[in-house]
C-alpha cells in the first residue's frame, strides 16, 4: 500500500471519528422546557503532555497541548440543532539532539484556530442529516494566517435501527496544505452493548485533536471508564526562520489510551487520561510540498486531562 493512499484512508478514519463525536453530543445535548431561551452555551478543552521519546536519526522531543473551545447550540426543535463554535488550540514541541530531524529545531510553538457551524436535523425517530463546515488555521508563531487556511464540509446521514444501534454513511471533502483537496467517505456507529457497555466513534478528549474508537463501561451515575485509539493526523505552517521558510510540519500517530471521566449530570465532565502514541511520525515539508525530511519516533506515553461545561 502507496504512502499517499494509506495517509488518505487514515485522514478519512480521522474525520468520521470527528463527525460521530459531535453527532454524539448533538444527541445527547439537553432539550429546553418550552417557553425558554433556546440556546444553550458550552465551553471545553484540555492539555496533554506527550513525555520525550526518541527519533529515528538521533535526537529527542516532546510536545505539550492546550486547547480551549466555546460555542453556543440552537435547539429548533427535538433532535434539531445548529451549533456555532470558535476554538483555539497551542502546540509548544521541543527538540534535543545535535544531529538529524532534531538537530535542525524544525518548529517550535504551534497556534491553531478553528471555526465550525455544525447542523444536525433528525427527519423523524429513525433518520438524522448533518452537515458541519470547518475553517481551520494551524500554523508556527509569526506565520501569516492567510496561508495557514484548510477547510470544508463533511455531510450525511444517520439510520437509528433500535434503541441499542444507529449506524450511518456519508462523505467529506477538505482542503489540504500543499497538497489536493480530500474526498473520502465517512461512517457512523454507536453500538449500546450492554446497559453498561458501549461500543461508539464518538466521546472524545479536547485536547486529543478529536475522538476515536472507544469502548467505555459505565461503573455508575458519576463515574465512566473507557478504552480507546485513534489515528492523528497535524499539519501546520511553518514560518520563515526555520530549515524550510513557509513550508510545511506534519506529526501524525496512532494513540492509545485509557481514561477516567466524572459527570455532574449532563452539564459538567472532567476527564483524566493516559496512554501511549504508536507508530509516531513526523514530516518537514518546503513551501511547494516536497518532503525534505521523514523520519520515525518511538513510542511516546501522554498524560492529560480535558473538561466541558453545558450552561
Amino acid at each position: 500500500m502507496s504512502a499517499v493512499f494509506r495517509d488518505r484512508i487514515a485522514l478519512a478514519v480521522l474525520v468520521s471519528l470527528l463527525i460521530a463525536g459531535w453527532a454524539a453530543y448533538a444527541d445527547e445535548a439537553p432539550a429546553k422546557e418550552p417557553g425558554k431561551p433556546r440556546w444553550t452555551p458550552f465551553v471545553r478543552g484540555g492539555y496533554v503532555h506527550q513525555f520525550e521519546t526518541d527519533i529515528d536519526d538521533g535526537g529527542e522531543f516532546d510536545s505539550d497541548r492546550l486547547f480551549l473551545q466555546a460555542g453556543a447550540s440552537y435547539s429548533i426543535a427535538p433532535g434539531r440543532r445548529v451549533s456555532l463554535s470558535v476554538g483555539y488550540g497551542r502546540d509548544n514541541y521541543g527538540f534535543s539532539g545535535n544531529k538529524g530531524f532534531a538537530g535542525d529545531s524544525p518548529w517550535k510553538n504551534i497556534n491553531q484556530f478553528r471555526f465550525s457551524a455544525p447542523v444536525f436535523w433528525a427527519v423523524d425517530k429513525k433518520w438524522s442529516l448533518y452537515a458541519i463546515p470547518t475553517v481551520r488555521f494551524a500554523g508556527e508563531t509569526d506565520t501569516d494566517l492567510n496561508d495557514s487556511g484548510t477547510g470544508g464540509v463533511l455531510a450525511g446521514f444517520s439510520y437509528r435501527f433500535s434503541d441499542t444501534l444507529t449506524l450511518g454513511p456519508g462523505i467529506g471533502v477538505i482542503s489540504q496544505l500543499e497538497d489536493s483537496a480530500s474526498i473520502f467517505p465517512i461512517v457512523i456507529v454507536d453500538w449500546k452493548i450492554t446497559e453498561r457497555l458501549r461500543l461508539e466513534t464518538g466521546g472524545g478528549l479536547g485536547a486529543t485533536r478529536g475522538p476515536g474508537l472507544t469502548l467505555s463501561y459505565k461503573v455508575n451515575n458519576a463515574w465512566n471508564v473507557a478504552l480507546g485509539g485513534r489515528y492523528e493526523s497535524y499539519d501546520f505552517r511553518l514560518n520563515d526562520s526555520g530549515p524550510a521558510p513557509d513550508g510545511v510540519g506534519r506529526d501524525r500517530s496512532f494513540p492509545l489510551f485509557v481514561s477516567a471521566t466524572y459527570s455532574q449530570g449532563r452539564k459538567l465532565q472532567v476527564s483524566a487520561l493516559a496512554g501511549a502514541e504508536i507508530g509516531g511520525e513526523l514530516r518537514l515539508q518546503d513551501s511547494k510540498g516536497k518532503t525534505i525530511a521523514k523520519e520515525d519516533y518511538d513510542t511516546a506515553p501522554f498524560l492529560g486531562f480535558s473538561f466541558s461545561y453545558r450552561f
